[in-house]
């Protein structure tokens, strides 16, 4: 049993005995281009990283390598074999190898078990398929553009638990409810929090996305004053129950869920496609045509979290995300000169009961037309 290595990222010259924080966000499937609610998600959580780090000692955990053995990563990977043959990927763009995933989430059936095994015996080794890299590659320039901390996309990155040390730490934990013995799968068993059986493994041995999480978080989770859990809202009842164990662990569990960005009036899942040019590529490139780099993170910021809010009611509106940007353009002009100190006071007025900023409390109070302006070194430190 391993730990693996994290990104830990202390404030310079922070002193010791802070609060120690785990930021754990939902992971994106490698397999199709940023969506609007994807970089909703990403915004929100950078945020919070980047002024949480401030007040406190933070671990920003987000491995792909943990997350790759889940069937639908898996399945497409072995979809991608079958139809694709020894096709390249070098030059494929993520809407290209989206439209393969949304042909291969219309495909009716399922790939056997048995035909998955070699894959996830390759990813347990640090194997990626050159599509999976392909995407993770081309996000990683996007994750840059924008000033998003990268967390190790290309990065191999293992659990520290394997499957069945995963599975016997919920056992003493009296959470397992394990039925392999007699063919059947495995089940989480919270039921005794009023919480319903979830399995975590199919008879035919899938971990499905909760298990890979167990696996992840359950090794990490004690060594934390809080964990915070960022993830879709449509995924509440799974964080509901991964809340439940890692408390059980000690720290102090938050969940943070961040609603969708509805397309022209309609919640899509990105299985179906539908990107149009509102991916981040596209939204980029237009953004980056007329302002400057530091315009565009701000005003991306601006627009994703402010302005959309937590919720899921507003659809994607360019004309807002424009003027976000000449905004941005505006604040940055007029930012006031770096504050003596550390400059934590207005971070920390956003934490409420909790550790972690708020990262729309944050962001919204850089709005309204009688708020002094921000300060660079807020600017630079979290929103750039």
């Amino acid at each position: 049993m391993r730990v693996s290595p994290m990104t830990r990222a202390p404030e310079a010259g922070a002193p010791a005995g802070r609060p120690r924080v785990l930021l754990a966000p939902v992971t994106i499937t490698p397999s199709k281009p940023l969506t609007p609610s994807h970089l909703k998600g990403l915004l929100w959580t950078d945020v919070m990283f980047r002024a949480t780090r401030r007040l406190a000692d933070v671990t920003y955990r987000c491995s792909h390598t943990t997350y790759h053995l889940c069937e639908q990563t898996l399945a497409f990977w072995e979809f991608l074999d079958r139809t694709q043959g020894d096709r390249g990927y070098d030059d494929a763009t993520e809407e290209d190898i989206g439209r393969l995933y949304v042909a291969f989430r219309a495909e009716e059936g399922r790939a056997p078990a048995g035909d998955l095994r070699y894959y996830a015996a390759a990813v347990e080794d640090g194997w990626v398929h050159p599509a999976g890299e392909r995407v993770l590659r081309l996000w990683t320039g996007q994750y840059a553009e924008l000033g998003l901390h990268d967390p190790g996309l290309l990065r191999h990155q293992p659990p520290g638990y394997d499957l069945d040390t995963a599975l016997e730490r919920l056992d003493a934990l009296g959470m397992c409810l394990d039925q392999r013995t007699l063919g059947g799968p495995v089940h989480l068993d919270l039921t005794r929090f009023g919480l319903p059986l979830r399995q975590l493994v199919t008879t035919d041995g899938r971990p499905n996305y909760l298990a890979c999480a167990l696996r992840e978080l359950m090794p990490l989770a004690p060594d934390f004053d809080e964990v915070v859990l960022l993830y879709d809202t449509e995924l509440d009842s799974d964080y509901q129950q991964l809340a439940r164990v890692l408390t059980a662990l000690g720290p102090s569990v938050r969940r943070v869920p961040i609603g969708r960005v509805p397309i022209d009036g309609r919640i899509r899942s990105a299985r179906h496609g539908g990107w149009h040019d509102t991916h981040a590529r596209a939204l980029l490139d237009r953004a980056r045509a007329d302002h400057g780099e530091a315009a565009v993170r701000l005003g991306m910021r601006l627009y994703f979290i402010a302005v959309l809010g937590p919720g899921q009611q507003q659809s994607f509106r360019a004309d807002l995300l424009r003027q976000c940007l000449r905004r941005a353009e505006r604040m940055i002009a007029s930012a006031g000169p770096a504050v003596d100190g550390t400059g934590t006071e207005p971070l920390a007025r956003h934490r409420g009961d909790h550790l972690h900023v708020n990262p729309y409390r944050l962001t919204s109070s850089l709005l309204g037309t009688r708020r002094p302006a921000p300060g660079l070194d807020l600017l630079s430190g979290v929103f750039l």
